[in-house]
């Protein structure tokens, strides 16, 4: 079990003051076995913004911020503090049926597994699938896993990342022809592969913890990040980052999951004015960690 903490910074500029419209954020964590948030908090300016909170439909946690006043800076600044334990693919527990690809899921599932197996994006072509269907055995078994990991692995192998200032995903097809993208469009591609071969695949969105900066060739740090779950039976959702080839949730801090990418962009919002009022932004994001506690804080009171 780690402890990581998360302070992300959002801060947009403009040239005068001007009103805003409501701003949807995503920076609560979802809890799970695997992880569980600690604390929260979230502060805006203007101070005097009002926050409401939801679920959307896939029951992530999304803050409504209504801005009270016009002002030339807006800012976001949120604080999460969360114990973390990883799950590794050796770990992965796959039912028998589905050891073998193909397999067919349950009936019982189908239903609500239909719309992440149903492909998003036009391939006339089907350029996508072919380049999926490459991963699979011909004329021997192909283990699930295996073809899992191995397309996983691809992306971050002969795909090179950048990061892109136009906001938006790349189409799956774009990634695929330039090599190139950013880890929304690595992990849009993954689940398009993963759905052009009859997989279950989402999108997620979070944070990756960068174990060192100068170091480390874990690439997404310095802002949110993004990778994708395909559903394998007895297994359940599993991770999978193609931007860094991680297999598991491994400094993987899920925030929100959805069924394509623009139902998960972590911060959105409107102002009302001229467009060249607006002065450009800044983005921080800085992932910590420390040991955890021993005991726990009630304990650690009476201790004292």
């Amino acid at each position: 079990m780690t402890i990581f903490s998360v302070r992300h910074i959002t801060s947009y500029r403009y040239l005068r003051e001007v009103h805003f419209g409501e701003h949807r954020l995503m920076f609560r964590p979802r809890d799970s076995f695997d992880q569980r948030l600690i604390e929260a908090s979230l502060t805006t300016y203007p101070e005097e913004s009002h926050v409401r909170w939801i679920h959307d439909v896939f029951g992530n946690c999304v803050a409504l911020i209504n801005i009270s006043r016009p002002a030339s800076e807006l800012r976001f600044e949120t604080w999460i503090t969360l114990d973390h334990t990883p799950q590794v693919a050796l770990d992965l527990r796959v039912d028998d049926a589905a050891l073998t690809y193909p397999f067919s899921y349950d009936k019982e599932e189908i239903t609500d597994l239909a719309p992440a197996m149903k492909r998003h994006y036009p391939d006339s072509n089907d350029e996508v699938g072919r380049w999926a269907s490459r991963f699979v055995r011909q004329g021997r078994a192909t283990e699930t896993g295996h073809l899992l990991m191995t397309l996983c692995y691809a992306i971050r192998e002969s795909f090179a990342y950048a990061r892109r200032l136009e906001h938006g995903t790349q189409t799956p097809g774009q990634t695929l022809r330039l090599r190139s993208g950013t880890c929304r469009d690595f992990a849009l591609l993954m689940m398009e592969a993963a759905r052009a071969l009859g997989l279950a695949a989402r999108f997620v969105t979070g944070y990756v913890y960068v174990p060192d900066r100068d170091g480390s060739t874990v690439l997404g740090g310095g802002s949110t990040h993004a990778w994708c779950q395909v559903y394998l039976p007895g297994a359940g959702w599993v991770e999978f980052d193609p931007t860094n080839g991680i297999v598991g949730n491994r400094d993987l801090i899920r925030v929100a999951v959805a069924r394509d990418p623009h139902q998960a962009i972590p911060l959105s919002g409107s102002y009302d004015g001229d467009g060249n009022d607006f002065d450009g932004m800044t983005v921080q994001v800085n992932v910590t960690t420390r040991p955890p506690m021993t005991s726990s804080p009630a304990e650690a009171r009476r201790a004292r």
